[in-house]
């Protein structure tokens, strides 16, 4: 067990600040811990000798046993000190309630830094400071000094804010609401967003995970917990701040417009996460999210026994971008069969006034049957004929066994109050009004359709080979040694030429005539535009000149183009002027760029370019490494991409080009930390191709490499190529083994399909009939940072196959590692799988792992002879299992 699994488990706890005094924190605190269950409570508190009639400790280290939980509930400048005994007499986590940290200023900040470094001397985990602590109702458990239990049920509830979080619970429990766990994390100085949701994403009693975020806190981390466990458990977040600080000191159109709140919706969509915008809609989304009936397309069917409400629904369906389904002549013939003549004959389904409960379950039955139907709403007003709770019992149980989601609007006051009780039970979905129940299905349908485009099995791009970088880097290293960090537009674009984005080519001249020469050797019209380190926006200052025809006026607009800018910039430093031919025929301006946010660091943006690129602000972002299906996805969020398939008579673009340009420039963005803003302004599409007209480099004069990460600057782990590696079997067939990407599950299906039932079943542990593609995700859309798969490849008659694969899944702690591999039936007695675990310790012992394990059948002696070849300890477990163990750290 982890420590933080220690933590929110405890068999022991000690209240470090207990007191009987009214009022007092630490009354509070006693008083809820002292209801929980079969768990032991040392009270500490060195000035009384009992609190409660209990015996008080003066300090953790007279404690006669090993202590899970500390609760801290003393002055602020007495922490530090109480935490060093903790850490002393080896506990494994702290809950600091106490106030007057970071959020007082200097004095308390220092506080923090001297409880994180003793934090880290011990190992334990520390919640907080400033905050609440954390609740969990199904083990009885209130390490907090809030008034009463919330209820027991499935919804996990973290808050940043203690005082907003204590108002959204008393509201979410007056709503009758049950929680799995609810936790106020305040300062945030140790276990954070990321921690949480590492915990309650293997917690079977948490079906979805609600936070309130002012802020992320470790980027890295929430990414990689939230990627993790996203797909199998809703992740539903309220972050208010809409912030615009970070874009006023931009230096390129990119950092103008990607601010800090772009930035935190593109990390949720990357992750799978849903962002809401209001606290009952945080709620609203956890009760439908987490169902297994989510929707397969947005085609809702209507029933209802009130026009208007009817109405109302099908408006705001169209409204939200959902779709009014078109119900089949089957359904319609069916309908009319158990309707009056005069029905509504359409969708929505109007039962009329007289309906009863029959009538009712007969239509949604109807409906839910239909192929056109994605799931139904049913609305209900009160009416004699179809009494509230008799309804409401009859539409669940007819809905038992249904795959396709229903959800009800059940209009009224009391009279209704008992139904909805009834559907809460049967967790049905129900609403006070139409559109709150029309909104919610729209954002079912979003989510579903979200996480399966994410999810979604990215093409193969075109092979490249690896740019040669160093000459980029002297580029860097030569601007930095002129004292300037703007690179001009020629060496801007040998960056994007050496990542293969198309690029109009440019000479720098010092005088007209070297213009004209330049002009007669590309031909005419060309554009010519400034150059100088103190300009980023050409065209502010008057910067650019097109449509120059002959070398008269290329010689009159030289002139001009220099005594402007000198004019509108008098302190700019200029260098020369760019000749470059002009692309006549632009169909289409696009933008593509990057910067470095100060949470989520570099990402990418893309959307509709020109001159006016911050006022339209059409745009997407996205976060680096992108591969193909992210790349599209990246193309879809923007209005414009609608526009690239076709406007107006003008040819369609390349989308394929642009997906390859996207992932380019994405590996562009990985290679180069140095780089802090990037813009290519306007990337021009002309006849169908894409060229880059303007390129603009910012360079990050605070960036310092180390060597502690290859990727400072990413929050998520890029494709580590290291680990490729040609290899031979012992019968001299050629192997490349590499890590596993997204694009390879065609792959991987095609040897697990053709696999024996015996090899999968000592593999797996068990038969496996169906391979899915929902299986297949979390195999190889893996985090690299806590999950590396290695696969071999041959190639055999022209094509790759994959002949095996081996995995190394980290721990939450990141201290131990479970192993795996799986040999084709083929290709099994040819020392591939020693291979395997021989590269797999490798990682291990380069992670800094302290074990790694495996679970291996009993049966299964060759794979225990592989682990006993490579210094494993196997150690026989009942039930036909042995454990594999091989110490990395003694």
């Amino acid at each position: 067990m982890s420590r933080i699994q220690t933590m929110f488990d405890p068999k022991t706890i000690a209240l470090i600040g207990a007191t009987e005094k009214e009022g007092a924190v630490g009354r509070a605190i006693l008083e809820n811990l002292l209801r929980s269950k079969d768990r032991k409570i040392f009270p500490i508190n060195p000035n009384i000798a009992k609190v409660f009639n209990m015996e008080t400790y003066p300090a953790i280290a007279g404690i006669p046993e090993h202590v899970d939980l500390a609760v801290v509930a003393t002055p602020a400048r007495s922490v530090p000190g109480v935490i060093e005994e903790c850490g002393q007499a080896g506990v494994d986590g702290v809950v600091i309630i106490s106030a007057g940290f970071k959020e007082i200023g200097e004095e308390g900040t220092q506080l923090e830094s001297e409880i994180d470094g003793l934090r880290k001397k011990y190992g334990m985990r520390i919640m907080g400071p400033n905050c609440l602590g954390f609740v969990r109702p199904a083990l009885g458990l209130n390490a907090t000094f809030l008034r009463g239990n919330p209820p027991s049920g499935n919804i996990a509830f973290i808050s940043q804010s203690g005082a907003l979080g204590s108002a959204i619970l008393d509201w979410a429990v007056s709503a009758e609401i049950g929680f799995s766990m609810f936790a106020s994390l305040g300062s945030m100085i140790d276990i954070d967003f990321g921690d949480m949701i590492d915990f309650l994403g293997d917690d079977p009693a948490t079906r979805s995970i609600l936070i309130y975020m002012e802020g992320v806190g470790n980027a890295k981390k929430f990414m990689s917990a939230a990627r993790a466990f996203a797909r199998r458990k809703p992740i539903i977040i309220l972050k208010p701040g809409r912030f615009a600080e970070s874009a006023r000191a931009a230096r390129s159109h990119t950092g103008a417009m990607a601010g800090d709140d772009a930035v935190y919706e593109a990390a949720f969509r990357r992750t799978g996460v849903v962002r809401v915008g209001e606290i009952a809609e945080l709620f609203n989304a956890a009760g439908v999210l987490d169902s297994k009936r989510l929707p397969a397309g947005p085609r809702l069917a209507i029933v209802t026994s009130a026009g208007g409400p009817g109405v109302m629904a099908a408006d705001a369906i169209i409204h939200l971008g959902g779709e009014l389904a078109e119900l089949s002549p089957e359904s319609m013939n069916q309908l009319n069969a158990i309707l009056p003549a005069y029905w509504s004959k359409a969708n929505p389904v109007d039962l009329l006034g007289d309906a009863n409960v029959d009538r009712f379950t007969k239509a949604l039955t109807i409906c839910l049957a239909d192929p056109k139907v994605d799931g139904v709403l049913v609305i209900y007003v009160p009416m004699p004929s179809a009494p509230s709770t008799q309804l409401a019992q009859a539409l669940a149980d007819s809905v038992k066994n249904a795959w396709k989601p229903v959800i009800a609007t059940w209009m009224g006051g009391d009279d209704v109050e008992e139904g909805r009780h009834i559907f809460i039970e049967n967790s049905i979905p129900n609403y006070d009004t139409p559109e709150e129940a029309v909104r919610t299905y729209v954002n079912m349908c979003r989510y579903k359709r979200h996480l399966d485009e994410l999810y979604e099995i990215p093409d193969e791009m075109p092979a490249q080979k690896v740019p040669s970088k160093d000459h980029l880097r002297e580029l860097i290293k030569g601007a930095l040694r002129e004292g300037r960090t703007l690179l001009n537009e020629e060496e801007s674009k040998d960056f994007l030429i050496t990542y293969g984005i198309p690029v109009t080519m440019t000479e720098v001249v010092q005088d007209a005539e070297g213009a004209v020469s330049i002009a007669e050797k590309v031909g005419y019209p060309v554009v010519i535009k400034i150059v100088s380190p103190d300009i980023s926006h050409k065209s502010d200052v008057g910067g650019v000149i097109m449509g120059i025809d002959s070398s008269t006026a290329l010689k009159e607009a030289y002139e001009k183009l220099i005594e402007r800018v000198k004019k509108r910039a008098p302190e700019a430093h200029i260098t020369g002027v760019v000749v470059e031919k002009m692309i006549i025929d632009v169909d289409y301006e696009l933008i593509l760029g990057s910067k470095k946010d100060k949470d989520f660091g570099s990402v990418i943006l893309f959307g509709m370019g020109g001159t006016m690129a911050e006022f339209i602000k059409d745009f997407s972002i996205g976060l680096p490494p992108l591969n193909q299906t992210l790349a599209k996805m990246l193309m879809q969020d923007t209005r414009v991409y609608k526009m690239l398939q076709g406007f107006r008579g003008k040819p369609p673009a390349d989308f394929e080009e642009i997906e390859e340009i996207l992932v380019n420039f994405s590996n562009l963005i990985i290679d180069f930390p140095e780089i802090a803003e990037i813009d290519i302004n306007p990337l021009a599409i002309s006849n169908g191709k894409a060229f880059a007209l303007d390129g603009r480099i910012i360079i990050d004069k605070n960036y310092v490499a180390t060597d502690r990460s290859a990727y400072p600057h990413l929050i998520i782990t890029p494709y580590p190529t290291k680990y490729t590696t040609p290899w031979r079997l012992s019968d001299g067939t050629e192997v490349l083994l590499r890590a596993i990407r997204p694009e390879d599950e065609p792959a991987e299906h095609e040897m697990l399909s053709s696999l024996s039932q015996e090899t999968l079943r000592t593999r797996f542990f068990s038969a496996i009939k169906d391979i899915s593609h929902e299986w297949l995700i979390l195999f190889c859309n893996i985090d690299y940072d806590r999950h590396m798969a290695i696969v071999a490849e041959i190639e055999e008659n022209g094509k790759k196959r994959m002949i095996g694969v081996a995995r190394l899944i980290m721990n939450q702690d990141m201290t131990s590692g479970e192993v795996a591999f799986l040999v084709h039936d083929k290709f099994q007695g040819k020392h591939l799988g020693s291979k395997f675990v021989e590269m797999l310790i490798g990682i291990a012992r380069e992670r800094g792992l302290e074990d790694v394990r495996a679970d291996v059948l009993t049966e299964n002696e060759s794979m225990l002879k592989v682990f006993k070849r490579s210094g494993f300890a196997v150690q026989w477990v009942p039930g036909g299992t042995s454990e594999a163990v091989l110490k990395l750290k003694e």
